[in-house]
């Protein structure tokens, strides 16, 4: 699976570079208020912003991850707590002392 994410974003990191090869002219970029640059090349402009759409795509899915792993985290910690819990009795126990049914 690895590999196949990797080929896909090569193939289209190839398809903007061929894309952006094409596209060679100098053009003139404006930006909010009196910034403007005059005569960048248009493949300069075009892999730019694709690499800061990547960028941005990528830092958009931080905030899930960061989640994920907490979750995961807090799910080790119970789990270590369950297996402890029921290692450690020499009596037999009810389900409820050992999970309880509450969620929190």
């Amino acid at each position: 699976m690895r590999y196949l994410v990797w080929a896909l974003r090569l193939i289209v990191f190839v398809a903007v570079l061929m894309f952006a090869l094409k596209n060679t002219e100098t053009v003139a970029v404006n930006f909010y208020g009196d910034m403007a640059l005059q005569n960048i090349p248009l493949i300069v402009v075009m892999l730019t912003t694709f690499v800061l759409g990547t960028i941005f795509g990528l830092l958009l899915t931080v905030p899930a991850s960061l989640r994920r792993r907490r979750e995961v985290a807090r799910l080790r910690k119970e789990l270590d707590r369950i297996q402890t819990a029921v290692n450690t009795s020499n009596t037999e126990l009810s389900p409820d002392a050992v999970v309880p049914l509450s969620p929190f």
